[in-house]
């Protein structure tokens, strides 16, 4: 499991399973229970007694924002020691298929088509469409593997938090099947970025955009790696680490 935004995902969902649950001590219980650490084994990665971690999952203590996010960091680590079993089991059940995202964050503000066309050397193919739009996080995608291995149901997995965000599709070598797996989704991305192409774009690539209203921009970025670093930049962290507390 060496995807790191993977970890960020799955973190932030256990956390606002226990943030939200009506009994957060007996949440924390269970995640605990179901990462199979002892209190002792999360004490010491976390760094504080075993009766601190026994005071919050008995309800004597109300774990905060920031408690909440060591405690979970500190399951993750630990899962990380054993080879990420645990982790591997709910990627799976959330239909992440391995090898189709190479990363997925969120903006730490909302960007600007025109900021957005910046950060990824891009050139606006149909500058006509959403001038006025605004992303909240971006998902770069493998589209040979993506167009390949995901069913309807599971490409909604690309949107991450919330649909008005930039797909970026690379190893494209014209934009056809892009757009039309865009096309064909119940749910439209914000933006489109495709990286790759050598040649021209295929025309229909850009009308399919258009009529779905969806801004297709095309990114002169160097490489993958290049392009993942300028969004990476625009994100709250800037990058995340497998190595969470």
């Amino acid at each position: 499991m060496e995807e790191d935004y993977v970890v960020t995902i799955v973190a932030k969902r256990i956390a606002g399973d226990i943030v939200y649950g009506e009994d957060p001590g007996a949440s924390l219980r269970k995640w605990r229970d179901y990462f199979e650490v002892s209190q002792a084994e999360l004490a010491r990665v976390v760094r504080v007694s075993t009766s601190v971690i026994s005071d919050y999952e008995k309800g004597r203590r109300v774990p905060g924002i920031k408690f909440v996010k060591r405690y979970v960091n500190g399951l993750l680590e630990l899962d990380r020691l054993k080879g990420w079993r645990k982790l591997t089991a709910i990627v799976s059940s959330m239909g992440i298929v391995p090898g189709v995202v190479i990363d997925m964050m969120e903006f730490s503000r909302p960007l600007a088509l025109d900021e957005l066309t910046e950060a990824v050397k891009g050139v606006k193919l149909n500058p006509e469409v959403g001038s006025d739009k605004v992303v909240y996080g971006y998902t770069i995608v493998d589209s040979i593997n993506a167009i390949l291995s995901l069913t309807g149901i599971q490409f909604s997995v690309l949107f991450g938090m919330t649909p008005e965000r930039v797909i970026v599709f690379t190893k494209v070598q014209a934009g056809r099947s892009p757009m039309v797996a865009v096309r064909v989704s119940p749910v439209k991305p914000g933006v489109v970025v495709i990286h790759g192409p050598k040649g021209s774009i295929d025309p229909l690539a850009i009308e399919l955009a258009r009529r779905d209203g969806v801004p297709l921009i095309l990114s002169l970025a160097e490489n993958i790696e290049e392009l993942k670093s300028r969004l990476r930049a625009l994100t709250a962290g800037g990058s995340t680490s497998h190595q969470l507390i």
